[in-house]
């Protein structure tokens, strides 16, 4: 029996795939200062990291290595935290790219966009994934980017394509690249969505710019969890620059 570990309630995401110490000089950009920030958001109260690695030149990549060399090195560190890696694409990899890594890694948990992976809710391939990775103890948490996803990802769970069991998902709530705030109200549709389709989910959610801290707020008061970090946000409730990630992690938590 597939083992399911729930989402903890924080969640630190520390770097991303598009910043760098141009945005923020605390931003974690090698192994070592992911790991450091690792443990300082651990005593701060994150009980997982979503994982980034950078190449030599700082830019994102999908490297088993790296990744392999990460999960190690934290669990040396903070062996009681969980450690989620990504398959973001930012535009450089493909869904077979994104298999191939979770593959040579077998990390025990990964967050997947359903709309990278699936762009077509029949695609063998990713039927053969999804069935994959759970048999292989592979817990996916599943980015959806709009409440109409929702349906989407109803209708693959309803072919067949991703196992039911379990669903972990993540709401995103504003946009990097269009410099899109995340508000408050923009949670309630993913809500009704996910009621109206009758999914149970262990749901968290992130949220861009300024208003992080007010949509992780409203996300506690409705039941849900929270993925905090310079991924995402560099600002304070108050709309100072945070001093690092582990601040970021201490407002969560105190609410």
């Amino acid at each position: 029996m597939p083992v399911n570990t729930p989402l903890p309630r924080i969640m630190v995401a520390p770097n991303g795939a598009r910043r760098t110490r141009a945005d923020h000089p605390a931003l974690p950009m090698t192994i070592q200062q992911t790991v450091e920030t690792a443990a300082a958001c651990f005593d701060q109260g994150a009980g997982a990291i979503h994982g980034h690695v950078r190449d030599a030149d700082g830019s994102h990549v999908l490297d088993a290595g790296l990744y392999r060399e990460l999960i190690a090195e934290l669990k040396t560190t903070v062996p009681e935290m969980m450690v989620q890696i990504t398959t973001e694409a930012v535009g450089r990899y493909n869904a077979d790219q994104q298999r191939k890594v979770i593959r040579e890694v077998m990390p025990e948990y990964v967050s997947v966009a359903v709309r990278e992976m699936l762009p077509d809710a029949k695609t063998a391939a990713a039927k053969e994934f999804y069935h994959w990775a759970r048999e292989a103890d592979i817990q996916i948490q599943h980015l959806l980017y709009a409440p109409d996803e929702i349906d989407f990802f109803r209708s693959a769970i309803d072919a067949g394509v991703i196992p039911e069991n379990d669903l972990k998902v993540l709401f995103v709530l504003g946009r990097y690249a269009t410099q899109q705030d995340g508000e408050p109200n923009q949670l309630k549709p993913y809500l009704d969505r996910m009621t109206a389709t009758g999914l149970v989910l262990d749901w968290a959610i992130c949220a861009f710019g300024t208003g992080e801290t007010a949509c992780l707020r409203e996300a506690f008061k409705q039941g849900g969890k929270a993925r905090v970090g310079f991924e995402n946000s560099l600002w304070n409730l108050d709309g100072s620059l945070a001093k690092d990630n582990a601040e970021r992690v201490r407002e969560v938590a105190a609410i």
